[in-house]
């Protein structure tokens, strides 16, 4: 493009210094003739503007469709994972609501003790679809976080460091790396 441009202004040079000759020759019959040169120039760099305007929009018009049916593609699949997620944890469910079912069918014949163990069983069992699916328990060990833990109660023991969990009222849980529910934890404040 530099170039072509160049290559024209050196022939228009040329064709000044021409023109100059023959101006001093011709007179002012040079002049009609760099008019139309220069016309000829202008409407020769208007058309090439023109084209890569045209260029131009047409890369923007389709790049921007490129954006949109990626947008829309991605969109779908997130849906889809969504989707996939909560169906693969429902069936993991499943066996959790089976075993209850089949400890409530027999609660009527057994004792206590039997009850006690199914119910065992059961909570190892969702225990087992929570690790599966990256749900763990929130640690109550490592003292009161807020980040992790609720305080919902407070109590003043000189034994214990201050800000030491004195009793997890509820569980918390995290999935992965977020807090699904904080623990409800009573909290040592001296």
């Amino acid at each position: 493009m530099y170039t072509k441009r160049r290559h024209i202004l050196e022939n228009n040079e040329n064709r000044c210094e021409e023109h100059e000759e023959k101006d001093i020759c011709c007179g002012d019959h040079a002049h009609e003739g760099d008019d139309a040169l220069m016309a000829e120039m202008a409407e020769a760099r208007e058309k090439s503007v023109e084209d890569k305007l045209k260029e131009s929009e047409d890369k923007y018009l389709r790049m921007y469709a490129e954006f949109e049916n990626t947008r829309k593609r991605l969109e779908k699949e997130k849906q889809s994972s969504i989707d996939f997620a909560v169906e693969r944890f429902s069936k993991d469910m499943l066996s959790i609501a089976d075993t209850l079912e089949m400890a409530m069918s027999h609660f009527g014949e057994s004792d206590t003790n039997q009850v006690q163990e199914g119910i065992k069983l059961t909570l190892d069992n969702l225990m087992k679809v929570f690790e599966r699916h990256g749900i763990k328990p929130v640690d109550n060990l490592a003292g009161f976080d807020p980040n992790f833990h609720e305080a919902v109660m407070q109590s003043a023991n000189s034994e214990l460091p201050n800000d030491a969990i004195v009793a997890v009222l509820q569980k918390g849980y995290m999935l992965r790396d977020r807090v699904l529910r904080p623990s409800l934890v009573n909290v040592n404040k001296i």
